[in-house]
């Protein structure tokens, strides 16, 4: 399994769900939190992280990373390995006009206790 120079975690949540999201990125050991982005289910939310994570890698002009979720439906779905229906097509059409031509960006599953953004997202 390939190693990369830069992960980049994301998780997403809202209380109640469907309710107010609050989004984290985790990079570098650098934590970005953004509380009251909308109002949208979980599954809303877990999308406007990984935008917000791939966002950053390209503030960054980074080109080796890997965006890491614990979300498995965003994941499958960012990897085509999903059909994406309501408003999560709409959240994966953005995150495609993001990511835009060239080899798609690589997003990964991980478990919830590995998730340094879901982590910071809980201590909050």
């Amino acid at each position: 399994m390939k190693s990369y120079r830069t992960k980049i975690y994301f998780d997403g949540g809202c209380r109640p769900n469907p309710g107010v999201m609050e989004i984290a990125v985790v990079a570098g050991g650098v934590v970005q939190i953004e509380r009251d982005v909308g109002t949208g289910s979980s599954m809303d939310a877990e999308w406007l992280a990984l935008v917000a994570a791939l966002r950053l890698a390209r503030a960054r002009g980074l080109d080796d990373f890997v965006l890491l979720g614990d979300a498995a439906t965003v994941v499958a779905q960012a990897n085509g390995a999903a059909g994406a229906r309501g408003s999560a097509a709409a959240h994966l059409a953005a995150y495609r006009a993001l990511a835009g031509a060239g080899p798609p960006p690589r997003v990964r599953h991980i478990g919830r206790h590995q998730n340094l953004a879901g982590i910071a997202l809980a201590r909050r």
